[in-house]
């Protein structure tokens, strides 16, 4: 059991965007400490996004972002000697988190040649409301939905 809770560490807004959502999202998708490359593929990929759509690039990433992000999910709870799927609404930090992960997740999983076009293709996707990452937050909901049976044994 830890004594305290530790401290929350500062992040630094990036270089082009001025932005520490950006940053996170790089954190995330950082392979190796090689966070100049993953800057890199974030960039290339939020201008394709602009080229694709004539839209903010930026702007276009922080809509899928949004419609990624889960309001709840459900957490085992053993009460009684047999497991509950426990629906719970998600902290806003661990939802931005979740959102941000499943978005690389999803787009590492495309088929495109380069890691931007599969994240441009990931983002664009998600700003309309479709690909992989939309469906596995509509998945999460369904299973709190279909769970909602056994929300009162919250935490």
């Amino acid at each position: 059991m830890r004594k305290a809770t530790p401290k929350k560490r500062i992040i630094l807004p990036d270089p082009k965007f001025n932005d520490v959502m950006v940053t996170r999202f790089v954190n995330h998708m950082m392979w190796d400490g090689k966070k100049s490359i993953a800057y890199d593929i974030f960039y290339k990929a939020v201008e394709l996004v602009e080229k694709k759509t004539s839209e903010n690039g930026l702007e276009t990433w922080k809509k899928a972002l949004a419609n990624i992000m889960p309001a709840v999910e459900v957490k085992s709870r053993r009460v009684g000697g047999a497991n509950f799927q426990v629906p719970t609404e998600v902290r806003p930090g661990r939802k931005t988190a979740l959102g941000m992960k499943w978005m690389i997740l999803y787009a590492r999983r495309r088929g495109e040649k380069t890691m931007n076009e599969r994240l441009a293709g990931e983002i664009i996707a998600a700003a309309k409301g479709e690909g992989a990452a939309v469906k596995k937050k509509e998945d999460t909901h369904k299973m709190a939905e279909a769970n909602k049976a056994f929300s009162h044994f919250r935490f």
